[in-house]
């Protein structure tokens, strides 16, 4: 959500964080609209006045017998009641359609975000790690699921449908294995405090992250009213909403271990084969609760954060700085996690660690009060994927294939995995 006072005062800027977003909206419409609203309110204030001052020459009127001056006084108490509530309406109208012009644009980029209409426009930052070397054709994930029977779209898509699946003995194993080895790591080892959520949340929660109004048709909706949680994102943000924090108690770190859901609304036909899109998702998410003056150091720790997981993983990746085109709408600036899936033969996203600034808390009205004075600022809110487990399922059966079909288990997975060491094994 943006501040209509800092549009007008920064109209210039506005408009070129607007067109790196690809949106036509001008700051001098936005102005016109608040300027028309503000015209109303003095008017609502000067009938209010008016009503006021009239009603007490009533008393006078009738203490000194004047009956035809105490109607008329009357009359006009009742006409200016009448133009007040016409006005209090006018305002009210005016605010929803300024708040929901507002509420529809996008967050702008901040300055080293580079301008770009899509992907292509992204830059890479840096690599890590060497993918595998095979002397055998990579295969890819469902392939390799499928050849172990532990991976069956076929039985997902009976009760459910395409985009899901239904996966058996070690292989549900594993991956239960990396979700508690990456809520572990960002509880013990990373700071981050663990919060078990609710998984539906009401209108107001996905309004405040941004995926309402404008992004609903990639939510799951259900008859009574709720949204199923597209991450976690939105249930840690919503902790804050319509509070005030000490800036002493900040940064507030926190982390959910969650199914996510979502519809996949405009991705028909990409990636119809194996678990790379689906409906329903297991995922690692980090939250942070921060000042301005930490939140772009917090971007970066965070996106170390999910780097290490790879790391430790033993996984090839690269981090990529998203164009203003490409990264989602509540953020100012976005770093992606590919990791390399031989299987696919390309680097393929796994972690998204995005800085909204003060975005998602007007929004919410999450505040903080810098120490020593009393006017209350928003918070900065981050968010990222420690990590998307269904991803970083794919990238270990893709980066630890053998030629024999079976897949050997990462070092750092064996603690959670009872003893086995290769998936598949006789």
């Amino acid at each position: 959500m943006h501040d209509i006072r800092w549009i007008r005062d920064n109209p210039e800027a506005f408009d070129r964080g607007m067109d790196a977003r690809g949106q036509s909206v001008r700051a001098a419409d936005l102005a016109a609209m608040h300027e028309a609203r503000l015209a109303v309110q003095q008017e609502l204030q000067t009938k209010q006045a008016e009503r006021n001052s009239t009603a007490k020459l009533i008393g006078k009127a009738k203490g000194s017998g004047d009956e035809a001056e105490a109607r008329r006084l009357m009359q006009a108490t009742a006409d200016l009641k009448a133009d007040v509530q016409r006005l209090e309406d006018e305002d009210r109208d005016r605010e929803a359609a300024l708040n929901d012009a507002l509420a529809g644009l996008p967050n702008i980029p901040m300055d080293d975000v580079p301008v770009g209409a899509d992907e292509d426009a992204n830059v890479l930052v840096r690599q890590n790690g060497t993918p595998p070397d095979f002397d055998f054709d990579a295969k890819e994930h469902f392939e390799i699921g499928e050849a172990l029977g532990m991976m069956d779209f076929d039985a997902a898509a009976k009760m459910s449908g395409a985009r899901f699946v239904v996966m058996r003995g070690q292989l549900a194993r594993l991956e239960r294995a990396l979700a508690n080895f990456f809520i572990d790591t960002q509880t013990e080892e990373f700071g981050y405090t663990e919060i078990n959520p609710p998984f539906l949340v009401r209108d107001e929660a996905v309004f405040g992250t941004g995926q309402l109004p404008k992004f609903s048709e990639d939510l799951f909706h259900t008859d009574d009213g709720f949204w199923l949680i597209p991450t976690a994102e939105v249930p840690l943000t919503n902790l804050v909403r319509e509070q005030i924090v000490e800036a002493a108690d900040l940064p507030h770190r926190v982390t959910a271990l969650t199914p996510c859901f979502r519809s996949e609304a405009g991705s028909a036909g990409r990636d119809t084969r194996g678990m790379i899109r689906q409906h329903q998702f297991t995922k690692v998410e980090m939250v942070c609760i921060t000042t301005e003056d930490q939140s772009e150091a917090e971007l970066e720790r965070m996106t170390g954060c999910a780097e290490k997981l790879l790391q430790k993983l033993g996984l090839a990746y690269q981090v990529m700085l998203l164009s203003s085109g490409d990264m989602g709408a509540g953020a100012r600036k976005t770093y992606d996690l590919e990791v390399w899936l031989p299987g696919q033969n390309r680097y393929r996203e796994i972690s998204s660690c995005s800085n909204c600034w003060d975005f998602q808390a007007r929004r919410m009205n999450a505040r903080y009060r810098p120490e020593g004075e009393k006017k209350t600022r928003f918070v900065h809110t981050l968010n990222g994927s420690g990590l998307a487990v269904g991803r970083a399922l794919i990238a270990v059966l893709e980066n630890y294939q053998r030629a024999d079909g079976t897949v050997r288990v990462p070092d750092v997975l064996l603690p959670y995995m009872g003893g086995v060491e290769i998936i598949g094994a006789a």
